[in-house]
């Protein structure tokens, strides 16, 4: 039995950490501002950082892939989407076509910076740095300022509060539920099919994932697409909850994005990690907002300090890590 608990702990290590430090920050939160343990400041973390944790599960899946993997776009497609489909919910555009056309924007834009990756053999920064740009341009050029949403579907999906069972006067909104819901897609796609097995082969090495009779090329590229799926959803969860769209929306959020996944205890290098522990990486991230709005005196780059420092540890801890596997 005790070996059991040792080999789980060793396996899932960067997560239960994670899991542990979200809660250790949280409990200080709730020991230095009392109001931090009403229920609801719990669910805020799940309705602020609704667009970030759907770009930290494309990211994840991404960095999982290995071979230098990472995408740059997400904030640009976020502030693209957002932009799109104001305007053309502001020219008349039926909501219920917009929002597939939306996703399918996003889509097409990852799946063609995935081919580009795996065809031309471009770094992945350099592609998926030019699709930020790309996206990010296309939102200005759409619009220089910000477009305001006036459409009754997205008010509705963005002011009607969503009781939560047993628990007196706790809610959420119909768009922080596209978070957890992609969540649990990814941990399916992760664990239970073999895309997602080919994603931790070729994580873990790629010549070898092809010599196995993997799809590594198509899967690099699915895996791009899946990236994009999920900005896609980020910017029209993010143009839901401000019912605007901007060019210069979600400035920044890509590094945020990367900062979850790692604190979450996935390898910059590929093959290990998981996107549950992404969602407490988001959390962390969220906790530390949450604590300094309660402060009111702190400056916001206080956030940036924290996570930078936490990503510092789980860089550290992952090497730990990967020093005890090599040396077993």
């Amino acid at each position: 039995m005790m070996q059991r608990i040792r080999t789980f702990i060793f396996r899932n290590g960067s997560v239960l950490l994670t899991f542990a430090i979200f809660v250790l920050i949280y409990f200080i939160g709730t020991q230095l501002y009392p109001t931090m343990q009403k229920p609801q400041v719990f669910f805020n973390l799940f309705i602020n950082d609704s667009s970030l944790l759907l770009v930290s599960i494309g990211m994840t899946m991404v960095i999982l892939s290995g071979g230098g993997g990472i995408d740059l776009s997400v904030g640009g497609v976020i502030a693209l989407t957002g932009t799109a489909s104001a305007a053309l919910l502001r020219g008349g555009a039926s909501p219920y076509l917009v929002i597939p056309l939306m996703i399918v924007m996003g889509i097409a834009l990852g799946a063609l910076m995935g081919t580009i990756i795996q065809t031309l053999k471009v770094q992945p920064f350099i592609v998926t740095l030019m699709g930020y740009y790309f996206a990010r341009g296309m939102a200005y050029i759409i619009s220089l300022t910000s477009v305001t949403i006036t459409n009754e579907v997205y008010k509705t999906f963005a002011l009607t509060p969503i009781h939560i069972p047993f628990i007196p006067k706790a809610y959420i909104y119909p768009t922080t539920l596209v978070g957890p819901i992609m969540l649990v897609v990814a941990i399916y796609l992760s664990f239970f099919t073999r895309f997602g097995r080919t994603i931790y082969a070729m994580g873990n090495n790629e010549q070898s994932a092809i010599l196995m009779g993997l799809p590594v090329a198509r899967t690099k590229i699915m895996v791009y697409a899946f990236s994009g799926l999920c900005s896609a959803l980020g910017g029209i969860v993010f143009s839901m909850s401000l019912l605007a769209g901007y060019g210069q929306h979600a400035s920044g959020m890509e590094l945020d994005s990367i900062a979850a996944v790692v604190i979450g205890g996935t390898s910059l290098s590929g093959g290990v990690g998981n996107v549950i522990g992404t969602l407490f990486g988001v959390l962390i991230h969220g906790t530390i907002v949450s604590i300094l709005q309660f402060n009111g005196t702190l400056s916001s780059w206080w956030t940036r300090i924290g996570v930078g420092l936490l990503t510092l540890i789980a860089l550290g801890v992952q090497s730990i890590f990967y020093l005890r596997t090599k040396r077993s």
